[in-house]
């Protein structure tokens, strides 16, 4: 179901003077995306664009023998699918939306329009895009380095980030596919975290009980891509 949108909690949005957000107000729309939902897979056409305010998408990188890791994460901060704002692109990877989310949907064709009418907005598509590239880029060498509980803690904090509570519903196989690991060593990695008094784990849900010895356990990536996001799109 859609509905109009009445409040902005997305920071991209947020960013825009009243001139840029009314080119895109007309167009948004608020959805309501129930978790497990799929937005895109890869060589899917990018005709629609969404600004999340709570939640989180996951971007997955699929092989061919049907194996997945994920590859970034797209919350409050950013957007899914705003390279299409550019020109008509195909997704490179599947995006799925990994915790229920509500984000404000425009086409791609009307993003479009504004893009060509808005230096700012340019601009922010830009910056948008590189940070999301730098996202990308460190994820590779943290799931190439770094030890899978330090990864677990890494896409908790990530998540905590986005989301306005301190619990958060994951399937196993949701962990397993983000982390690339066997759904057998995400219950041992969680049992874990948990027993050093980050989190309580029941299936299916993890509590953040300290988040800061959730930060002490995650690994140096979870910062890297904060500071990242925070350099090329600051709050304003």
């Amino acid at each position: 179901m859609q509905r109009l949108l009445t409040q902005v909690h997305n920071r991209l949005l947020a960013s825009l003077s009243p001139e840029d957000h009314g080119l895109l107000a007309p167009h948004l729309a608020q959805v309501d995306l129930e978790r497990g939902r799929l937005l895109y897979d890869p060589g899917d056409r990018i005709d629609v664009v969404y600004f999340p305010h709570d939640g989180v998408i996951s971007l997955m990188t699929l092989m061919e023998n049907g194996a997945a890791i994920e590859s970034a994460t797209i919350g409050c901060e950013g957007a899914l699918g705003l390279m299409a704002a550019v020109a008509p692109r195909q997704s490179l990877s599947r995006a799925i939306v990994q915790t229920p989310t509500r984000a404000a949907r425009i086409s791609a064709a009307q993003l479009h329009e504004a893009w060509d009418k808005s230096p700012r907005i340019r601009d922010l598509v830009d910056r948008h895009n590189e940070a999301l590239y730098g996202h990308a880029i460190q994820s590779v060498a943290c799931n190439a380095l770094h030890s899978v509980e330090a990864r677990f803690c890494r896409w908790l904090l990530t998540c905590h980030d986005r989301i306005s509570s301190d619990t958060v519903a994951l399937t196993q196989e949701f962990l397993a596919d983000m982390l690339g690991v066997q759904r057998t060593t995400v219950t041992a990695v969680a049992r874990g975290v948990q027993a050093k008094g980050a989190i309580r784990y029941r299936r299916g849900v993890v509590d953040i009980i300290d988040r800061g010895v959730l930060e002490q356990l995650a690994c140096e990536c979870y910062g890297v891509i904060r500071r990242t996001y925070e350099r090329l799109l600051p709050e304003e």
